[in-house]
């Protein structure tokens, strides 16, 4: 035998009395729909006519009419199976066990005498009293899966304990203290789990297209940046176009190259969302067909491997970075530092400088691009990190164990902040102590205009005009940490001598809101 393509059908949709969709459906005055053909044989050659479903009696044979609503439902119903059909012309089909040579198509199959029947077959078990009794579903192939291979009785029970299809010898032995429900029963339930199932997985489906979407947007926003730096790459080496000529050349192609990079992962990206979303679609349509199946054993079958959540990466940590490294401007300008060994110093000591989220206090609140905080009155829903801080402050994503580095942060506006670098092992539970002695090197600025630098021992500037934006140095192997106002140029102060054995990252604290009045952000500007 081969499985059938036709789906289980309707209940709704089926004659009781012939279990076949309804022909000319007519209703009962009790409410009840039978073919109409079916309803007169019962009624023929009786004295008292009643509903063989509920069987209340009428005291007269009912005038029955075409249920025209339940007729066209009937059409829309055999019109979409038909489709599928001819959708599906391959599929194989049920053939009865007692046509011989005839081949008829089965209609159903009797799980007691495990067999199916085609529709003349069939009839002995809607007419014989002892053969009603008899288990009929929806032919189908694999007819030894609805038997106890044990018992040869249908499954007909599901062994919550045990998670299997039972028949009722099995409740008298093995399973006979087991937690056991009617195999409909359990398979409305994990229909109802699967609608949960499909829900989330539709929601996968959703959270990848928004990912696709957030990833197209970075590689254009990289491209325009990239746009940006070329641009302002061309005009920095047009006066200096001798000097520079191959130097801008090889910039050029690094910066190409990285920008190839960048679309290629996103395309990587793309593709692996697009198979996920894939596979999701896929997943969801299962369970679509599954949880509106009639066939409740393989409901039960199929529920364990489509139940359970897909597995996938976890996508929302993926980024593609949309800032263009400009270390290779510097790496290239250093080749020419004989001649412009001024404008060399400078840009080689510039870098790229964003906030690390998983260092933030919770009271902290940093833009999108990760280029200002600021402290707000309530406190953030943040997951538990070792790396966060207790105290107002935040780290940056880029840490340095060598060479000399140069960033600058807008301060304008402020009555309070503190700025400068904490070494890596830097105790980030309770108050920081601001000494060298505890990993940090900062500059404080209270009272709108007045410095403390944490030295040791501390030291207090006289009160002077407070920058706008401040400049922050640091040479690695010289063990020297400055501050600078920038639109002044003018130096504010130094830590000398010191010794740095681990990582340094720049250190950031925006200070406390004070009801508005320091409410503007440390924001990490681009170096002129």
């Amino acid at each position: 035998m081969a499985s059938s393509s036709v789906p289980a059908l309707n209940e709704e949709l089926q004659c009781s009395i012939c279990l076949e969709v309804f022909t000319d459906p007519v209703t009962t005055p009790c409410g009840h729909n039978f073919c109409r053909t079916c309803l007169s044989k019962c009624w023929t050659n009786t004295q008292t006519c009643f509903c063989p479903l509920c069987k209340e009696g009428f005291s007269k044979s009912p005038d029955l009419k075409i249920n025209t609503t339940v007729r066209e439902v009937v059409q829309h119903f055999k019109k979409k199976l038909q489709e599928k059909i001819q959708e599906n012309p391959g599929e194989s089909e049920v053939f009865c066990d007692f046509c011989g040579e005839r081949n008829q198509k089965a209609v159903k199959s009797c799980l007691t005498c495990q067999s199916s029947y085609c529709d003349d077959h069939l009839e002995p078990h809607l007419r014989v009293p002892r053969l009603k009794k008899h288990k009929l579903i929806n032919a189908v192939e694999n007819l030894e899966d609805y038997i106890c291979q044990k018992h040869e009785r249908p499954l007909e029970l599901f062994c919550r304990d045990d998670q299997t299809c039972v028949c009722l010898s099995c409740t008298e032995g093995d399973h006979r203290t087991h937690n056991t429900v009617p195999i409909e029963e359990e398979s409305l339930e994990k229909k109802n789990q699967l609608v949960q199932t499909q829900t989330d997985v539709q929601q996968m489906i959703e959270d990848r297209m928004k990912k696709i979407q957030e990833i197209q947007h970075s590689v254009e926003l990289r491209k325009i940046n990239t746009d940006k730096e070329k641009s302002s790459s061309v005009e920095l080496f047009t006066d200096l176009i001798r000097s520079f000529k191959r130097c801008q050349s090889e910039l050029l192609k690094m910066m190409e190259e990285q920008q190839k990079e960048a679309e290629k992962q996103a395309a990587d990206l793309i593709n692996e969302l697009q198979q996920e979303i894939t596979e999701l679609k896929k997943r969801n349509t299962e369970l679509e067909q599954l949880s509106h199946a009639d066939d409740h054993l393989h409901v039960i079958q199929m529920y364990s491997s489509l139940y359970s959540r897909p597995h996938s990466k976890n996508w929302s940590e993926i980024r593609i970075d949309s800032d263009v490294n400009v270390y290779t401007l510097h790496r290239a300008l250093r080749q020419v530092k004989k001649t412009h060994k001024a404008l060399n110093k400078k840009l080689s000591q510039t870098v790229d400088v964003t906030l690390e989220p998983d260092t933030a206090n919770p009271y902290l609140i940093l833009s999108d691009d990760g280029k200002e905080v600021s402290e707000g009155d309530i406190e953030q829903d943040v997951p538990e990190n070792p790396k966060r801080f207790d105290d107002i402050c935040v780290l940056a994503k880029q840490g340095f164990s060598s060479g000399r580095f140069y960033y600058e942060v807008q301060v304008k506006g402020k009555t309070r902040w503190s700025l400068g670098v904490v070494r890596e092992s830097i105790n980030r539970k309770g108050d920081i102590s601001l000494s060298p002695d505890d990993g940090i090197w900062s500059l404080l600025l209270i009272n709108q205009s007045q410095y403390i630098a944490c030295d040791n021992p501390v030291v207090s500037f006289p009160q002077r005009e407070a920058p706008e934006k401040v400049g922050v140095f640091v040479d690695y192997e010289e063990g020297l940490v400055s501050f600078y106002d920038v639109d002044s140029r003018s130096h504010i102060y130094s830590f000398t001598g010191q010794t740095f054995t681990e990582k340094l990252y720049p250190y950031f604290n925006p200070g406390f809101n004070d009801e508005g009045k320091n409410s503007n952000p440390l924001i990490i500007t681009p170096v002129n």
